[in-house]
């Protein structure tokens, strides 16, 4: 049985600093880096706190090998993707925050 899967970034409230990761549970994931839940985490210590993409894969796979291109990827492509479809870069907590 395959199991669905998205890829996101998370930014610094300043956009000085990027994380990409990859889950299944992609709530949950995010209210993790907010809430700082794993406070030895890169995403704790760089405060990056702020959803500014995410894209949904239908398995785990496609998202992982969607992560690792992107993560090989320069900042300027990193912020390409995400002008792409959030020129602002606004949080998108609310878009998911009712999932």
């Amino acid at each position: 049985m395959e199991r669905g899967g998205c890829i996101y970034i998370m930014s610094s409230n300043n956009n000085s600093t990027l994380y990409v990761g990859v889950t299944s549970q992609l709530r949950q994931r995010v209210l993790a880096h907010k809430t700082k839940k794993y406070p030895n985490s890169f995403t704790a210590k760089y405060h990056c706190v702020k959803l500014v993409y995410y894209q949904g894969f239908y398995s785990i796979e496609e998202a992982i090998a969607a992560e690792k291109r992107i993560k090989a990827g320069s900042r300027q492509q990193k912020e390409a993707l995400i002008n792409s479809c959030n020129l602002t870069w606004r949080d998108l907590w609310e878009d998911i925050c009712e999932w």
